[in-house]
């Protein structure tokens, strides 16, 4: 099983083999994390994500990830919270487990995420932490490359609320 950690971090700043981007469907930069992302990439990110044709609420896609310390960018879209009764926690759960995948396809071995929704997009913080933990267990069965995950937290309430949830499961 792969090892998993939690902790505050910079994802723009981490050498590892694969980052998520929790972008928007246009894969455009944007605030938060993702105008982090393309701001220390570079004009160039943008400019792959322009070829891809956007992306759906809970797909993947891999781009280069050219000026950051981490060799690919996984991008994908996350659900804006609409009070929970719009498929939100299927959408959410999508992007954990397609991010993973799309790294496992490409025989990556470390990838980090930020707390997808949690920003911009309104997701509550607990239950997109809950989300994240178990469909990140659920997609890492299914990989035999894949064998760090990393969730990059931006502060103290989104690390606890990893930490919770990943202690009712034994890491």
């Amino acid at each position: 099983m792969a090892q998993i950690d939690i902790r505050q971090a910079d994802i723009t700043r981490l050498e590892i083999d694969a980052i998520v981007n929790g972008s928007n469907a246009s894969l455009s930069d944007g605030a938060g994390v993702c105008g982090a992302i393309h701001h220390a990439a570079g004009p160039e990110l943008l400019a792959e994500c322009h070829t891809l044709g956007g992306c759906d609420t809970g797909e993947a896609k891999l781009t280069a990830a050219y000026n950051l310390p981490a060799r690919h960018v996984i991008h994908t879209v996350g659900p804006v919270w609409r009070g929970g009764d719009h498929n939100e926690a299927v959408l959410l759960a999508n992007c954990y487990r397609n991010s993973i995948a799309l790294a496992e396809q490409h025989q990556l071995e470390s990838i980090a995420f930020p707390a997808i929704s949690c920003g911009i997009f309104g997701y509550p913080i607990e239950q997109a932490a809950s989300i994240a933990i178990e469909s990140t267990l659920l997609a890492l069965h299914d990989c035999s490359h894949v064998d760090q995950v990393i969730f990059a937290c931006f502060d103290d309430e989104v690390e606890a609320a990893l930490i919770q949830a990943a202690s009712h499961h034994a890491l």
